[in-house]
């Protein structure tokens, strides 16, 4: 509220010291920083979908571990440039969320290969002999 002359009352002043605190620690990008993360989020996929469509390194392991390895680096540039991550955001409990986010994802899709592989493994009937109907 303010007075007739224009001054602001002690609750207004209160009011606008407490509004630049309302993002604390988190920055906003410029269009600098968000060019730069598209920029390198469109890298990050041409570079898998060349692999394959060229087929560059074959149909080997070492195409899926390329795959996911830049998969990993897109969701860094992501969380860095999109999300604004880093350790001073919320007193650090953002980076403490992100360790423990990486950790479960982690152990998802080594959990998921290990079973994958080991299914393909196991229940591929080449151990078995042929039971084809001879004429």
């Amino acid at each position: 509220m303010s007075t007739t002359h224009g001054a602001a009352t002690p609750t207004d002043e209160g009011h606008s010291a407490h509004q630049g605190d309302h993002h604390e620690g988190a920055g906003h990008g410029s269009f600098k920083s968000y060019m730069t993360g598209f920029v390198l989020s469109v890298i990050l996929t041409a570079i898998p979908f060349w692999l394959v469509m060229s087929n560059v390194l074959g149909k080997s392991s070492l195409t899926a571990l390329a795959i996911m390895a830049l998969a990993a680096i897109q969701i860094v540039v992501h969380m860095i440039y999109f999300l604004h991550m880093n350790t001073k955001s919320e007193g650090g409990w953002i980076m403490l969320a992100f360790m423990f986010t990486i950790v479960v994802v982690v152990i998802t899709l080594s959990g998921s290969l290990w079973v994958m592989y080991h299914l393909n493994t196991n229940m591929m009937p080449s151990h078995l002999p042929d039971m084809r109907v001879r004429p």
